[in-house]
């Protein structure tokens, strides 16, 4: 059975409608994300999943309850991580998971939790004192105090340094083989890729791609990437007319090269013609950066195509004096 089963969830603000008949399902212990553009529903459809907002169309199943329907056994079934948290300024890491897990029956050994998330020195340390990146663990922290079930975790590592990221990457590498299902909204398509085994892209309320990061990548038509530092000289303008290339340019001296598949070997080749070898050279395949471009510029130009053509008779009507 899936953990959480999502189908044809709708809700709406007087005429607009902000989640449009959205569907997907996350199986046990599986790690699902949730992509898509500023205002395109992702929080909304997270806040209806967690009971946050009650909906106004469609059904919603976590572990098996309805979170419009359900009381402390949902609230014991889920932990979450909205995008912005706040605790009390003077509050140490310590006495706010003491405090939450005074909130569930069988909660987490917060001692342990406090360790395992790498707090244990800031356990006196109060919240006002944290960093960015101590904040976010602690945030994770108490979605997990409970011993949930399903974690929802929303834009988990906004703001934070990339240092402070990858520590909260690491984090969530670690949880995922204790069996806890987790839910993640990211803007970032490289936390996305390294962390999830699925993502669904969310655009204007729908849900427009649902697979493997891997798969959504493998499907873009993009440019092959690759970029080198020359040993020596070289003709960008007959590297330019290759049948492989598309694109040539350069900065300082590192030249960035764009083209099919066979683009690294072809440019490889026709530099060792004359002479000259490939240094630090990097060949970059699309990714899911590539993929959600692509994608959600694919679903802006169905949406522009959906739009009805104003009947020109009625378009004249409007101008100044009806002139047609």
């Amino acid at each position: 059975m899936a953990m959480i089963d999502v189908r044809d969830l709708r809700k709406v603000y007087g005429p607009k409608t902000v989640v449009d008949g959205v569907s997907f399902s996350v199986q046990p212990g599986e790690i699902f994300g949730i992509l898509g553009p500023n205002g395109a529903g992702k929080t909304t459809t997270v806040e209806c999943i967690g009971g946050l907002r009650r909906r106004d169309g469609g059904s919603i199943s976590v572990a098996g309850m309805d979170p419009a329907g359900e009381g402390k056994a949902f609230r014991e079934a889920l932990g979450i991580q909205l995008q912005e948290s706040r605790l009390p300024e003077k509050q140490t890491v310590a006495e706010a998971l003491q405090l939450y897990s005074s909130f569930y029956s069988r909660p987490r050994d917060w001692r342990e939790l406090i360790e395992r998330l790498g707090l244990g020195a800031q356990a006196r340390t109060a919240f006002g004192k944290l960093s960015g990146g101590q904040k976010q663990r602690l945030s994770v922290a108490l979605a997990l105090i409970g011993n949930p079930k399903v974690a929802i975790l929303d834009e988990l590592t906004t703001g934070l340094d990339p240092t402070a990221r990858r520590e909260v990457w690491g984090l969530l590498e670690d949880l995922k083989g204790t069996g806890v299902t987790l839910l993640l909204v990211s803007h970032f398509m490289e936390e996305a890729e390294r962390l999830c085994d699925r993502v669904a892209v969310i655009d204007r309320g729908r849900v427009v791609a649902l697979d493997t990061p891997a798969d959504l990548a493998a499907g873009v038509q993009a440019d092959q990437r690759m970029s080198f530092i020359p040993s020596g000289r070289i003709d960008t303008v007959a590297l330019q007319q290759l049948p492989d290339v598309h694109q040539v340019s350069s900065t300082g001296e590192r030249v960035q090269v764009t083209g099919t598949d066979n683009v690294a070997s072809a440019v490889i080749i026709a530099l060792h013609e004359h002479g000259v070898a490939v240094r630090k050279l990097r060949v970059d395949q699309p990714n899911l950066d590539d993929a959600f471009v692509a994608i959600t510029r694919n679903a802006e130009a169905d949406a522009a195509a959906a739009q009805p053509i104003p009947d020109q008779s009625t378009a004249a009507a409007a101008l100044p004096g009806g002139h047609r």
